[in-house]
């Protein structure tokens, strides 16, 4: 009997997006279901009732939650192609713990570019994604992919936050390219994977959402 797979997520989320690419990297089917954030579905509140967030992935009727969890599920669950952990312990502990700082860094961060109206918090916020950006370009070096020579799980867990990179760039007056070259060399380079080009949003249509939800809440 084939995999029953259910995606619960939003278009515009990051990572909701991480778990499409890894399900594309696998080739597999699904059935994706967009939530409305402003009023969840009584499924998503029952099979996440704990953090009540997207995404979900539910596998033959079972739920899994939080994004880089769910990759790496994914990635145990269907380890007949394209590997995005490494085998080696050790290098799969670094890459958990880049995909960590990911995760603890980067969102946080880039919240207060868009959605802060006090300018000594917003020029905070814009110095320290570039130094977060600048930390990651310095830790992918002159690799392919954080992940060596191969596509990998610390490449799912960012390469989702680039097509936010228009709107961070546009709220907070830089250009990532002329500080970070090579981070963006890598986000072209993870585009031309079609897993990749078909998972992540149009950063036209992140940058007018994000301009509705500032424009509902009184930034602009």
């Amino acid at each position: 009997m084939a995999d029953e797979i259910v995606l619960l997520s939003a278009w515009p989320s990051m990572f909701g997006m991480r778990v499409r690419v890894a399900l594309a990297e696998k080739g597999l089917k699904y059935e994706y279901r967009e939530e409305d954030l402003q009023n969840k579905s009584p499924l998503l509140l029952n099979m996440n009732p704990v953090h009540k967030k997207i995404p979900v992935l539910i596998h033959n009727g079972k739920p899994i939650s939080e994004s880089m969890i769910i990759v790496e599920y994914i990635d145990g669950v269907w380890n007949h192609k394209s590997p995005l952990l490494p085998t080696d312990p050790y290098q799969r502990a670094q890459a958990r713990f880049w995909a960590d700082y990911v995760d603890k860094k980067l969102f946080d961060i880039g919240k207060k570019i868009i959605w802060s109206t006090k300018g000594e918090e917003h020029e905070t916020g814009k110095k320290e994604f570039i130094e977060c950006l600048k930390l990651l370009e310095r830790e992918l070096g002159d690799n392919p992919y954080f992940g060596g020579e191969n596509f990998g799980f610390v490449d799912v867990s960012l390469v989702t936050f680039s097509c936010w990179f228009h709107t961070y760039e546009s709220y907070g007056n830089f250009s990532i390219e002329t500080e970070c070259p090579k981070l963006i060399a890598w986000t072209k380079r993870c585009l031309e994977k079609e897993s990749v080009s078909s998972s992540l949003a149009d950063p036209r249509k992140i940058h007018d959402f994000a301009s509705g939800v500032r424009k509902r809440l009184g930034i602009e």
